[in-house]
């Protein structure tokens, strides 16, 4: 990567002497390029360009010490839309390390190199991978704990590290990227705490953030606690009239780290392995049992709504505008899924249902429930990710919606547990497919039926049934069409419910 003719700019502030900030020396084909390699970039396959690079600001530290670290927005437009469309332009949070000379350590996160302006020839690296870089991130939570209102901010760049109190940090503890992440990139500290970077970024107030604030004052034993977040106001943005102004980018947050917990996925496949290994088991054996947890899950689920309700409010909505909702997506799910047009008229029948129902109660909800989005620690279960569907608009995702809509994720999740192990299983025995279809069938009524009832207190009335019978099949026609494009094989899982869902 080479430079462009520039001018060596400073930027004093809380870091010491700073880099550019129009970071127009960047070559954006190399950035490009870095973004189709990693794991979390969510344009793979899709014609874009870079059309902006802008670096907003520094990790706070001592800028004579290496690396310094840059935080930068990238901005890509995609040509396989029109101009103007919701989803032609996105930006995407890139944080660098900048040293001297090259570090082989970091050899896999490479980025490129380059003259930066105030610095001369750096090496940047992918900031996630490298501690050195990472502990910078700890030290300025650590700092911003001791500032007024645990609220570091940089006024040159507008970058601030925000802390809520109550928990000290270890800063001895070393850094560790997961790997197996897909949109965001989360980094253990230690034992400690949990730093996720939120990579494609959105102008406005992250869900995740703000209801795990929320909670986590609260006091909700529910949730892994926020420590701590990190956000920049454009600088543009602001109204010279009023100060209070701007754009808000929320680029990470830093919550507890729940080392020890399980994840839900896992052991609800860890309970149907164990039911399909012994042929004379029922769901109702112990080992192969999830009637229990799902009883907790519902609980919890339950617990957490009250929270939000308490905190958030709630409101009332037409039925019917729920009903249309469902009915706008289930066109071009159609479209998508040929396999879906013999259930239409069903599915219509069953929205027209929703649509009689006069008001729904609506509240914040996580939006993205499945048991994929859950952990089982040794106190009880706890619920992650506040992000909701990342293939919504940030403003939709902020938005009230029904709590069934939470409860229908979950029901699905439940399904398609036992229907995930029973096509793995199918390779290696496949004369007991008939034996491990029962067996799937009572698994995942047995967890359902728990967990519903657990999470209404009871039996749940016949608008509150039509409701969740409605969300169950939004969410199966959902599954279709996403795995009609994606594992054409196992487009029967979510098929079947909608079969179930038109001959009921």
């Amino acid at each position: 990567m080479t430079s462009s003719e520039h001018t060596p700019e400073t930027t004093p502030g809380t870091t010491g002497p700073g880099l550019s900030l129009a970071a127009d020396h960047l070559d954006r084909q190399v950035l490009a390029d870095y973004l189709v390699r990693t794991r979390w970039f969510g344009g793979k396959g899709r014609p874009f360009t870079v059309t902006g690079v802008r670096r907003i600001g520094e990790v706070p530290g001592d800028p004579t010490v290496e690396p310094r670290v840059a935080l930068h927005l990238v901005e890509l437009t995609y040509s396989d839309v029109p101009a103007g469309a919701v989803d032609e332009v996105e930006r995407y949070q890139v944080p660098l390390s900048l040293y001297a000379e090259a570090e082989s350590r970091l050899d896999h996160a490479f980025v490129g190199w380059w003259e930066e302006p105030g610095l001369g020839w750096v090496h940047a690296y992918d900031a996630l991978h490298d501690r050195e870089a990472m502990a910078r991130w700890q030290h300025a939570f650590h700092a911003a704990a001791a500032e007024p209102g645990g609220n570091l901010v940089d006024h040159d760049s507008s970058l601030a590290f925000h802390r809520l109190p109550g928990h000290d940090l270890d800063l001895t503890a070393h850094s560790t990227l997961f790997s197996g992440e897909q949109s965001n990139s989360s980094v253990a500290f230690g034992e400690d705490a949990l730093l996720k970077v939120f990579r494609k970024v959105t102008a406005g107030v992250n869900p995740d953030v703000q209801v795990h604030e929320v909670l986590s004052r609260a006091e909700s034993p529910d949730v892994a606690h926020l420590f701590g977040w990190v956000d920049w106001v454009d600088p543009d943005s602001v109204d010279p009239d009023d100060p209070e102004s701007g754009e808000v980018v929320q680029l990470a947050m830093l919550q507890q780290f729940l080392r020890t917990a399980s994840d839900g996925w896992d052991l609800a496949l860890a309970s149907v392995r164990n039911l399909f290994s012994d042929p004379e088991l029922h769901a109702s054996a112990a080992g192969g049992d999830f009637a229990g947890e799902a009883t907790r899950l519902g609980l919890t689920l339950r617990a957490v709504h009250d929270l939000l309700v308490e905190h958030f409010g709630e409101s009332d909505v037409p039925a019917r505008e729920i009903a249309e909702r469902m009915g706008d997506r289930l066109s071009p799910a159609v479209a998508a899924a040929p396999t879906l047009a013999p259930h239409r008229e069903a599915l219509e029948r069953l929205f027209d249902r929703v649509a009689a129902l006069g008001e729904v109660s609506v509240h914040r909800v996580h939006g993205d429930l499945h048991l994929g989005q859950t952990l089982r620690t040794s106190l009880g279960w706890k619920i992650v990710d506040f992000e909701g569907e990342p293939a919504k608009p940030l403003a939709e995702r902020l938005l009230p919606d029904c709590p069934w809509r939470d409860v229908a994720g979950m029901l699905r999740s439940f399904d398609y547990a036992p229907r995930v192990v029973e096509r793995t299983w199918a390779e290696d025995d496949p004369d007991g497919a008939e034996v491990r279809a029962a067996k799937a069938q009572e698994w995942a009524n047995r967890a359902k039926n728990h967990f519903l009832v657990a999470y209404a207190g009871g039996d749940i009335s016949p608008e509150q049934r039509t409701l969740v019978e409605a969300y169950v099949a939004d969410k199966a026609v959902y599954e279709t069409v996403y795995e009609t494009r994606n594992r054409p094989t196992w487009v029967e899982i979510p098929l079947q419910a909608v079969a179930e869902i038109g001959a009921a």
